[in-house]
């Protein structure tokens, strides 16, 4: 999916042990909804390599890094910040001002992890609430991202895959790129 400029996903925050598969899926939906690239911190490693295989299978392109100073990474950033936060802004009201910047700048959108310090509210362009209620930072990212994109992201073409899938109305079926029409098992 071609964007005007690029959009930045930084995953703000990592406790190792604690938010493993949080980071990953952070990653993940990054990847899967549109994103060019994700940061992660730089104790985060687990969570690359998993989001690097995934993208080596399934096709690209998609980029992960990591970073050891992700407040400097957020402060210096030559574009525009969306911090999504349960105490932002409701998304209805400023995703149509977020897509409109992105035709001029490029987007980071952080998505925390641990507490965020206040300084990255102060950063931000929006501070964007996908509901006020508690939840899933990855559910933030899917929403915000779909929005973001006006629901383009699902029809994304992915090149250089080793797998495709095949949707189906039931069971699974994964097309591997070496032998087109063969079926393969996932889970294996």
């Amino acid at each position: 999916m071609q964007t005007p400029h690029e959009v930045v996903v930084v995953r703000y925050g990592h406790r190792p042990g604690r938010d493993d598969r949080m980071t990953t899926h952070v990653g993940l939906t990054a990847r899967a909804l549109g994103a060019d690239r994700v940061i992660v911190p730089d104790n985060a490693g687990q969570s690359v390599e998993t989001v690097q295989d995934i993208t080596d299978r399934f096709g690209g392109p998609f980029e992960i890094e990591q970073s050891d100073s992700l407040r400097a990474l957020v402060e210096n950033w030559d574009g525009n910040v969306a911090h999504l936060t349960m105490y932002g802004l409701p998304v209805q009201e400023v995703e149509g001002e977020v897509r409109t910047a992105l035709e001029d700048e490029p987007l980071m959108v952080v998505v925390g992890g641990e507490k965020v310090p206040f300084e990255i509210y102060e950063y931000a362009d929006w501070n964007v609430g996908v509901t006020n209620q508690p939840h899933s930072e990855v559910a933030g990212l899917a929403v915000f991202l779909d929005r973001l994109f006006e629901g383009r992201e699902l029809e994304q073409e992915w090149v250089d895959a080793e797998n495709r899938v095949i949707p189906q109305s039931t069971g699974k079926k994964v097309v591997g790129g070496d032998a087109e029409g063969e079926e393969r098992n996932p889970d294996a």
